[in-house]
């Protein structure tokens, strides 16, 4: 099992065990020992590789503990404080992380509450850790840019100097990104003044201005819509034909007979909706496991061609087009959409429920 089918069980076993774990201790054991385990390869029983309820003397306060050191030949790397599942991280609870990174020789610290991980080192001042993480991994809803820099903790590839060495990058880009997200969701005044300047010959009115901030938004929506589509372009060009020929052909149900077959009309909507939903579950699955059944009164897509493994459905017959989203029970929850791009607003649960299987 390679280091992202890692990830992807762990994610799936918080999905089903997320409403139990009321207590630090419950996500301790159910989340984070198998996350330092599973994931990064290290022996969870052997103290000389992690020892739980790690103790040092600060010199400020005594008898305080931070919940995992892990260890090489003697020597601690890492340090990890945990909070219960579902607590919001902030910096008041890395209070012990701060303290024990001047005092021993960790160059990384993690705090966690099991389902977020928030990494750290001391690139501001040399022996103090900072007061932001340089890198984020949310095992939820995973970023498939970090996943090859998580995978350099595991224990058969750790290697401090190098991970140390692209923090900064690391810490640099996660902010710009949220930057960026920022003010693609409601961008400031001077980020439209900036476009602005570029296309607009005239004085900058507040009229103008508030013209502006609507035309930026628009076109920052269109931007990411037209990127997603060229990419999607891409990853579907060499099987367009295959894709196209397996609508044709494809049965209402498995009981479906030469009359019902050809009453089944794949529409061009069907199949474009078909191919956004396939680029999305790519991040997760291989491309020959995404499978469309169209049938009369819904078109489906499956994993393995296999009705008990239903990814999700389209709705387009009426003048309403609706989206089914399935839960772990499969049970299906239909949702409005206006247009086809509107699909791309469903990708988080798309995944989530690719993860079920």
């Amino acid at each position: 099992m390679d280091f992202i089918e890692r990830l992807l069980q762990l994610q799936k076993k918080i999905t089903q065990v997320s409403n139990s774990l009321l207590t630090e201790e419950a996500t301790k054991n159910a989340l984070v020992m198998p996350f330092l385990h599973s994931v990064l390869g290290y022996d969870v029983f052997d103290p000389s590789e992690v020892i739980p309820e790690f103790t040092a003397d600060t010199g400020i306060k005594k008898g305080e503990k931070v919940d995992y050191a892990l260890m090489k030949e003697g020597e601690v790397q890492i340090l990890i404080e945990c909070k219960k599942y579902g607590e919001k991280l902030s910096s008041k609870h890395a209070s012990q992380l701060f303290r024990y990174f001047s005092v021993t020789n960790a160059r990384l610290a993690i705090l966690t509450n099991g389902s977020l991980y928030q990494f750290f080192t001391d690139l501001d001042t040399p022996n103090k850790m900072d007061e932001k993480p340089f890198l984020t991994l949310d095992i939820e809803d995973i970023d498939e840019h970090i996943v090859n820099e998580v995978k350099k903790l595991t224990k058969s590839s750790f290697d401090v100097d190098s991970i140390v060495d692209a923090a900064g990058e690391l810490k640099y880009l996660s902010q710009i990104k949220k930057e960026l997200t920022a003010q693609f969701s409601q961008p400031e005044e001077e980020f439209v003044k900036f476009f602005a300047s570029r296309v607009y010959e005239g004085v900058l009115t507040a009229k103008v201005k508030a013209q502006f901030l609507e035309i930026t938004t628009k076109a920052l929506k269109q931007f990411l819509n037209d990127s997603i589509n060229a990419r999607l372009k891409s990853a579907i060009g060499d099987d367009a034909k295959a894709v196209e020929s397996q609508l044709v052909h494809a049965e209402t149900d498995d009981n479906s007979d030469k009359d019902n077959k050809s009453k089944v009309i794949t529409t061009d909507e069907e199949t474009e909706g078909y191919n956004i939903i396939k680029a999305i579950l790519r991040q997760k699955i291989a491309a020959h496991r995404i499978v469309a059944r169209d049938t009369q009164s819904y078109f489906g897509v499956l994993l393995d061609d296999n009705n008990r493994k239903p990814l999700t459905r389209l709705h387009f017959n009426a003048k309403q087009k609706y989206i089914g989203i399935f839960d772990n029970d499969k049970n299906e929850t239909r949702h409005p959409i206006e247009s086809i791009d509107d699909i791309f607003n469903f990708s988080e649960s798309l995944l989530t429920t690719a993860s079920y299987y």
